[in-house]
This record gives structure tokens, sequence and C-alpha cells, in this order.
């Protein structure tokens, strides 16, 4: 894995992660576009403008405040081989002090989904949260009735960890999630990322 010091970037076998850039905006909002069904019963509500070149540019600064803040680590996941955009993880809520923990999202384009894509990119993003932010805790949350979502967390090392009601707003209304961890500690069923 490579970290330069003004660009961040992640390389594994098949992926290239890094931070959006504006560049990326058409490949980001035809495949979000073409996803739509597949991804909005697990998402919050998609504003008005969600697809916007706008509401992209602001998510790109967003990202990048975030990264030079050390606050989040938003990032795309680009197939090495061609340099197509497959979706996106996100380590946000990145809290330091006692807590040392951050919190891992990610989406995937309906057409990539089921290719190990984002098993790969959770375990680098995981090995990188714990080697180089020095991290002790990664969480994650999905619906109950995700079931591939709940499969991919925990062939990537994570551990159920109870159920949080009314968690998030997801496709407009309060849902109740599962949680789930990975610790930099943790001993069963150790990952690469540990």
């Amino acid at each position: 894995m490579l970290l330069a010091k003004r660009k961040l970037r992640i390389e594994t076998e098949r992926l290239t992660l890094r931070p959006p850039v504006h560049s990326d905006f058409r490949a980001w909002a035809a495949l979000r576009r073409e996803s739509e069904a597949y991804l909005t019963p697990w998402e919050p509500v998609w504003a008005a403008d969600h697809l916007t070149r706008k509401a992209f540019t602001n998510r790109v600064y967003w990202a990048q405040r975030s990264v030079s803040g050390g606050t989040a680590l938003p990032l795309f996941l680009l197939r090495r081989a061609d340099d197509v955009l497959l979706g996106a993880i996100t380590l946000d809520n990145i809290r330091r002090g006692p807590a040392q923990a951050g919190t891992l999202g990610y989406w995937t384009g309906m057409v990539h989904a089921r290719q190990g894509y984002m098993r790969e990119a959770i375990g680098a993003v995981v090995h990188h949260a714990f080697t180089r932010l020095s991290l002790s805790r990664i969480e994650a949350a999905c619906l109950p009735e995700n079931l591939p979502s709940r499969g991919l967390l925990e062939s990537a090392g994570f551990k159920y960890e109870g159920v949080a009601q009314s968690y998030l707003q997801i496709d407009g209304r309060w849902r109740t999630h599962v949680l789930y961890a990975c610790l930099r500690s943790d001993r069963r069923g150790r990952t690469d990322a540990g």
C-alpha cells in the first residue's frame, strides 16, 4: 500500500482506492444512476440534486477537507485493469483520544456487485486504518435484512455486536441496524488487517 504525503492512494491486487476528484463526476453519476434501484433501499434518501455536478463538487471538497483534517477517509474504488469506477468506501467519523475508532460505509454499483471487490477494499481500508492511522476499532452497521452486506462484513473479519434501534434514516424511515466491529487486537478469527 502506498501513502504519499499529499496524495492518498491505496493499491490492492485489483483495485486502486483514492479520494474522488472532479473528473470522476460523469462515471460516478452514471454508476449511481444505473444502480439507483439497487442502492436506494439501503441508503438515506437522495437529495433532489444528488446526481448533479454541483452536489458532486461539494462531495469532492468535503473529501479533501476530511482527508486533510483526519476526520474521514472517503475513497473511490477503481479497477486497476481499466480504471473503471466500481463504487466507494468511506471510513468516517474518525475519533481520536481514548476511542481511536472510525465507522465504515460502502456501496458498489450493481453491475460490479458480488465479485469480491468490496471485500478486497474493506481489507485494505481496515489494514490502513490499523497500521497507518493507528486506529483500534472499526465499526459498521447495516440493515438486518441486508444479508449480502452482513455476509461481507463477517467474511472481512467483523464481529456482530448487537442491535441499534432507529439508528439511521434509510429510504426515508428510521431503521434499526445490526452493529459490527473489527478490532486491531481481536484474535477471534484474525484477518489480514490484524
